[in-house]
């Protein structure tokens, strides 16, 4: 690396969507990572056996369910704080405390390996990701 590349190549890694904002906005990835996250939870109740490849796909499952529960918690933060204003409150007046539940159960999914946690966060994010295609109309 020449020297003038090291003086030009940035210090700092940042990453943002968007605080301009740009206005492209779309719950959809929070939506399959909720998916993602109750698949991996049935692929690890599903696991048998205890061979090292059994424990590496544990692990593996493990890290992408844990991986796509924090993106659940990302991509709807940036939503709820980007996006929404007050007059979207009017229609969705408990919208803080649905968001507040989608990030409580993204949480716990990251803890543990229960189906019924997933399911629930499957459900809260699909309701999020509603009442935020009711305002684009």
């Amino acid at each position: 690396m020449s020297r003038l590349t090291r003086w030009l190549a940035p210090k700092t890694l940042v990453r943002a969507h968007c605080d301009i904002p740009c206005g492209i906005y779309d719950p959809a990835e929070a939506v399959l990572a909720a998916r993602t996250v109750a698949r991996m939870v049935e692929l690890i109740n599903g696991l048998e056996g205890n061979d090292t490849n059994t424990r590496n796909k544990f692990s593996r499952c493990v890290q992408v369910k844990e991986q796509h529960a924090e993106k659940v918690k990302r991509e709807v933060q940036v939503i709820w704080s980007d996006y929404f204003k007050p007059e979207h409150l009017d229609a969705a007046p408990d919208l803080h405390t649905k968001v507040w539940n989608v990030l409580k159960l993204a949480g716990k999914n990251k803890q543990s390996v229960d189906a019924e946690a997933a399911a629930q966060l499957e459900a809260a994010v699909k309701e999020f990701a509603d009442i935020f295609w009711a305002t684009k109309k």
